[in-house]
């Protein structure tokens, strides 16, 4: 089955609205209407249900001449839910959308590292992918990082590339 990116897809790539993760990123960049949904699979690592989730987001439909693929992405769907909810609901589902929300509506002390990374993470990359070409170089570094310590060493070029007020939910996800 092919699938390629729908309007809704190419805005998203282009404004980062909604958060993937580096691994999501790369195999919905690869959904170009040429590859299989088995290459991408095997290029990326990415497992079947994050895919099954671009989809039901309306970022991925089927290419133009696969009609019948549709059927097919959403039957693989239910199985997959079924036994989802305790592999993807931790890892895929909450955290690309509702993680940022919590973080800057109800701060919590008490958060891990790896939390605050969570959630300071999409707002980084939203930032810097906001300033275009200028901020290219730093938009790769925010994407290249692994842990709280790497995002929270490059705050200060962020803060200093798009000023204090946009930097301020980004400091806030960081040390809250």
């Amino acid at each position: 089955m092919i699938l390629v990116k729908t309007e809704a897809g190419q805005q998203v790539l282009k404004d980062r609205s909604v958060p993937l993760s580096p691994r999501q990123r790369t195999a919905f960049i690869l959904f170009d209407g040429k590859r299989s949904i088995d290459e991408v699979l095997a290029g990326t690592g990415i497992a079947r249900e994050e895919i099954d989730q671009l989809v039901t987001l309306g970022l991925l439909g089927p290419a133009a001449g696969n009609s019948k693929p549709a059927v097919p992405a959403t039957a693989p769907e239910p199985p997959a839910a079924s036994r989802a909810p305790a592999v993807a609901t931790p890892s895929a589902t909450p955290s690309p959308a509702p993680t940022p929300k919590p973080a800057e509506s109800a701060p919590s002390a008490g958060r891990s590292r790896q939390q605050r990374y969570k959630d300071a993470y999409p707002i980084a990359t939203q930032l810097t992918g906001a300033l275009g070409l200028k901020g290219f170089r730093l938009n790769l570094q925010v994407e290249g990082t692994t842990s709280y310590e790497d995002l929270a060493a490059l705050a200060p070029k962020i803060r200093a590339a798009v000023g204090p007020e946009k930097a301020a939910a980004l400091d806030k996800a960081l040390n809250d």
